[in-house]
């Protein structure tokens, strides 16, 4: 992704789709801003179909984020892994939603996270996000953990993680969560 991108993402972080699961525009487009101008270390990618964009995808270090104001929001972030790395993923158009496509792009993305050596993968939907979370089943996620969102009374998020060679790529702690050994 790089700044001709802009245009594109914010349209599409306008849409109803998005808006129902992500933040307002200006501000998500404000972080993507901070990670292609080299703030962050979050990687953001546009993914295609048919050689057309159809979705963003990004990668973002656990322990890059052990800090506050993280924290704080995102209190789960403490019973995972650090060498963690996050993923999170839109559709740009909602004809494309429920196609596979999601799917396909997050089975893709973990392949080459894979081959860059991260065995701790994983991906954080809102725990409503039904859709979300059967597609991120599809491509190999299993249910981790539910954490409450200490920000919004009684919602959650779903922390799945990505079974690789058939294990758990986790480590333990208090929660109970097993080391990969």
């Amino acid at each position: 992704m790089s700044a001709h991108d802009y245009e594109l993402l914010e349209n599409w972080m306008r849409r109803s789709h998005w808006q129902e699961w992500w933040g307002e525009a200006e501000t998500e487009l404000g972080y993507v801003r901070d990670m292609v101008e080299g703030r962050d270390t979050t990687r953001p990618y546009l993914f295609a179909l048919d050689g057309e964009p159809a979705g963003y995808i990004q990668a973002w270090m656990i322990g890059d984020h052990l800090t506050e104001p993280w924290l704080s929001e995102t209190p789960w972030l403490r019973d995972v892994p650090s060498d963690s790395i996050g993923i999170d993923l839109a559709i740009g158009d909602v004809e494309n939603l429920s196609r596979g496509l999601g799917t396909a792009a997050l089975k893709a993305f973990a392949k080459m996270l894979i081959e860059e050596g991260h065995r701790h993968i994983l991906i954080d939907p809102d725990a409503a996000n039904l859709r979300a979370i059967r597609a991120y089943q599809k491509a190999g996620f299993e249910q981790l953990l539910i954490a409450p969102d200490p920000e919004h009374e009684g919602q959650s998020t779903m922390i799945m993680q990505l079974s690789i060679d058939g294990n758990q790529a986790q480590s333990g702690n208090q929660t109970g969560i097993q080391h990969d050994r």
